[in-house]
């Protein structure tokens, strides 16, 4: 388990130290593969071939803040005072630095930054990877918390809720005309007796009341408190520093967020999932807030903003760009939660974006 709370810190390589290589390894022109309509892969294989020496993830990081240019790229890989991190030898977890650590300012550097250092980074048919809390607030409407509970309460956590998860069932719903199961297992959790019966009788989940509401675990009520001061923090935060005039958003419950339930899902391997959906939540009241903890072996949180067709913002730039640019905007995003990460979807996501 310390595999997913640790990674080992990456040796600095200069550029100075790479400028025998540099000079010496052929690589093909930038102008020859300029073209925006090459690959990704192309791409990164041409900046491979000028920059062996350097770890592919950075160079992938590079050539997405150069807003896909190679020329850019290899600008910014060649100055004499760029440090970037060599190739990492696969004994440890995955690692990204931010994308936002590429970003400089007119004064200390020659390289002016983009103009479009705002456009959306998805693309049609590719996955945008975020792995740094800084990259998952700045391009989502989450944030996240790596090592949020000490080690040891959060192995605790998991330790009981593997115990209690042979017991869980698979979700039936309607699909259209069809009764489909649900790919993993799941069960809902509640703080009190009267909640549980309140979750019985008065909510649908899915077109249909749920049989199996349980209390929360003697874990669970212990970790409450600690998700309850974080979500809260965390929305604060938010709402200063993403949301207009520094305040909550319109029609966002002003009051504090408490945690009174939990849907606990267990994936069991690689093959089990979910697909792309929004909560139905509405006896929550609109904009609600939800925090997920996640425990065991790091996944993927696959999320796409939703681009409505009446929305005048999206009319004005599909008037230009089209439909392309439609399929940009929803492009798909991947948010890794490795063990013990708190993520926190804020008020926008349940409206705006699926996951």
């Amino acid at each position: 388990m310390d595999g997913f709370v640790s990674c080992k810190k990456q040796k600095l390589v200069t550029a100075a130290e790479c400028d025998q290589v540099i000079r010496s390894t052929p690589c093909p022109s930038a102008e020859q593969i300029e073209d925006e309509n090459e690959s990704t892969d192309l791409k990164l294989a041409t900046l491979a071939s000028c920059f062996p020496t350097v770890d592919q993830m950075y160079l992938l990081d590079i050539l997405v803040t150069s807003d896909g240019s190679v020329k850019r790229a290899r600008e910014i890989l060649s100055s004499p005072a760029e440090k970037f991190p060599g190739k990492r030898t696969h004994n440890g977890i995955g690692y990204q630095t931010s994308l936002a650590a590429f970003q400089r300012s007119k004064a200390s550097s020659t390289i002016q930054p983009s103009a479009s250092r705002k456009k959306v980074l998805t693309r049609k048919g590719q996955t945008l990877h975020l792995f740094t809390p800084e990259d998952i607030e700045n391009h989502t409407p989450c944030s996240i918390i790596h090592n949020f509970l000490p080690a040891e309460t959060a192995e605790t956590l998991l330790n009981e809720l593997l115990t209690e998860a042979p017991t869980f069932e698979r979700q039936t719903f309607k699909l259209f005309d069809n009764v489909v199961q649900s790919p993993h297992s799941a069960c809902f959790y509640v703080d009190s007796s009267d909640e549980r019966k309140r979750q019985q009788t008065e909510y649908l989940y899915n077109g249909s009341y749920l049989t199996d509401v349980r209390q929360i675990t003697p874990q669970m009520r212990k970790v409450s408190e600690p998700v309850r001061a974080a979500v809260n923090q965390e929305i604060a935060r938010r709402a200063t520093q993403h949301y207009p005039n520094g305040t909550k958003l319109k029609y966002q419950s002003p009051k504090e967020w408490i945690p009174n339930a939990a849907f606990v899902n267990c994936y069991r391997g690689p093959n089990e999932s979910v697909g792309y959906h929004c909560d139905q939540l509405t006896y929550l009241g609109p904009r609600p807030v939800i925090g997920s903890l996640s425990l065991g072996v790091a996944r993927q949180f696959r999320v796409r903003k939703i681009v409505a067709r009446d929305d005048p913002d999206a009319k004005a730039t599909l008037a230009a760009e089209q439909d392309t640019e439609r399929a940009h905007l929803e492009g798909q995003i991947a948010i890794h939660l490795p063990h013990n990460s708190l993520l926190v979807m804020h008020a926008e996501m349940q409206e705006e974006w699926s996951a």
